[in-house]
């Protein structure tokens, strides 16, 4: 097996037809910082042009998969774009919209092992993979509407999984949390399992993809992702970017995440779900 590191959070093992990618830094519950970003960015990169492999597993080494954002939002690309022109909308672009297209975009086909949190911007890498296999601990939650006021993430997919526009409607307007077997139900994953049989579930799904041609795999997932793009994922994605821009220059929006910084709650702590 090989392995490389992309940065000081992301680690990327290489084994026959499979690659991992395995986000490590537990101390921060895998919060997305900038370096973890773009190091999932470049594993990602390698993976892709590694004519070996054939399937991509993304995994944590930490409590839970991933707790979304940092909560400060202490970025350098937001502080380089309010610097400039006062503003942190290419700066969130560069961040979070286009690392997410590219995993949108990725040709192989991909598979998310999810255990435990799985929040923000957590639950996007979470749930954009094709497939999902969770444990039954795992938990996914988009707390923006209610926890800082945004009208969700730079790049709403939830419409999309759901296929169902009043079920998008109460999870992302009531920050509604998600347990395992309620996102299986929901169609949002494809199997829950025990957490003792999470890393081995994922691990025949990806040894019984990769029994095919690899490029009829990209060419089997090149087709599946261009009919959600002829129904619009991927301008949506593009337009809730915009629209999170939009909302973070409004005084209610600001009067909101000032109060919230002031109480000193994570987001998750200000949703008010009981869940």
């Amino acid at each position: 097996m090989n392995e490389t590191d992309f940065g000081a959070y992301v680690r990327y093992q290489a084994e026959g037809p499979i690659a991992r990618i395995i986000l490590d830094d537990p101390q921060r519950s895998n919060a997305q910082s900038s370096e973890m970003v773009w190091g999932l960015d470049d594993a990602l990169t390698q993976a892709r042009r590694d004519h070996e492999i054939k399937v991509v597993i993304l995994k944590s080494a930490a409590k839970g998969f991933c707790s979304g954002h940092i909560p400060t939002g202490d970025y350098p690309e937001f502080h380089a774009n309010l610097e400039a022109k006062g503003t942190v909308w290419e700066g969130q672009t560069e961040l979070f919209l286009t690392p997410m297209l590219t995993l949108w975009e990725f040709p192989k086909p991909t598979i998310a092992q999810v255990h435990g949190y799985a929040i923000g911007g957590g639950s996007y890498w979470a749930l954009l993979p094709d497939l999902t296999v969770a444990s039954e601990d795992a938990y996914f939650q988009m707390p923006l509407v209610q926890a800082m006021g945004l009208p969700g993430g730079e790049t709403m997919l939830e419409p999309w999984l759901f296929m169902n526009w009043k079920r998008a409607a109460e999870y992302l307007l009531t920050s509604q949390t998600l347990s395992a077997a309620e996102a299986l139900e929901a169609g949002l994953i494809n199997r829950v399992v025990a957490r003792d049989d999470l890393e081995s579930t994922a691990e025949e799904l990806a040894a019984r993809i990769a029994n095919a041609p690899g490029s009829t795999l990209v060419a089997a997932k090149t087709a599946i992702r261009r009919a959600w793009e002829l129904m619009g994922m991927r301008m949506h994605q593009q337009i809730s970017n915009d629209l999170v821009a939009v909302v973070s220059g409004h005084r209610d929006f600001q009067k909101h995440l000032a109060q919230m910084v002031k109480a000193r709650k994570k987001p998750r702590d200000a949703t008010h779900d009981d869940v």
